[in-house]
């Protein structure tokens, strides 16, 4: 009779066979064939190409032709000429393709430009150009002579003026009734009318007031300028040159 311990351990033996290897975990998975996968590799890098390529064909130079405008390769050209022209010595830098002018090198290490006084510029508010250009006793001088130039004009009457004709101005100051007050007698038939008629000649009541004394008015009004006889032609009125003279 086969003992219970005996039939455990043969159990666990027989389980034991039927289980798969487990792998070595310290070469790491995919690298059972890497030694041999590198020494191919490194053959196949070391051994001369198989065939022959053939052999650039040489281009002339007249097949070059300058790139067409607007292309990478213009642009690229373009870029080379312009940087070849701004280096020193380069064709920008020649007085014969400037337009016979040597251009200026803006570099900071040139020397700062002469400063240029032009004749006739002020320097007065250069302190050290006045300082020795002039002194107390001369600027005492120059103010000495400019007083000797100044010349006081007294003011003086105003000439009478003649050729103005009436002066509207005395004749408002003159008379002291209102308008519309009856001074003057005025005769005659269609007063309304010729007043109309004859105020559109003027545009402005001042004009007609100054033709209107120039005519004989106030006492006479041929024309038919004052129909309500207060020496006022044409609505005009002598209140704004009364006030002006009282305020």
């Amino acid at each position: 009779m086969i003992k219970p311990i005996s039939l455990v351990t043969a159990l666990g033996m027989a389980l034991s066979a039927c289980q798969p290897a487990i792998p070595d975990s310290g070469r790491g998975a995919g690298f059972d064939d890497f030694q041999a996968q590198q020494s191919q590799r490194d053959a196949a890098l070391a051994a001369p190409p198989q065939g022959e390529f053939p052999a650039p064909s040489a281009v002339s130079a007249s097949a070059l032709s300058a790139p067409n405008d607007g292309s990478a390769a213009a642009t690229a050209a373009e870029t080379a000429r312009i940087l070849d022209a701004t280096r020193p010595g380069g064709l920008g830098n020649d007085a014969a393709t400037n337009s016979g002018v040597v251009p200026i090198n803006a570099s900071p290490a040139n020397a700062a430009p002469p400063v240029l006084n032009a004749e006739g510029i002020s320097q007065e508010n250069n302190f050290d150009a006045v300082a020795g250009e002039r002194s107390i006793e001369s600027d005492a001088a120059r103010i000495a002579a400019n007083r000797a130039q100044y010349r006081v004009v007294q003011p003086e009457a105003l000439p009478d003026r003649t050729d103005a004709g009436p002066n509207i101005v005395s004749y408002a100051l003159q008379n002291k009734h209102g308008v519309g007050t009856a001074v003057y007698t005025r005769r005659g038939l269609n007063k309304e009318r010729k007043f109309v008629r004859a105020c559109a000649e003027y545009s402005h009541p001042d004009q007609a007031q100054i033709a209107f004394l120039s005519a004989g008015g106030p006492e006479r009004d041929r024309a038919g300028m004052d129909p309500d006889g207060d020496g006022y032609a044409c609505d005009w009125d002598p209140s704004p040159y009364r006030r002006a003279i009282e305020g």
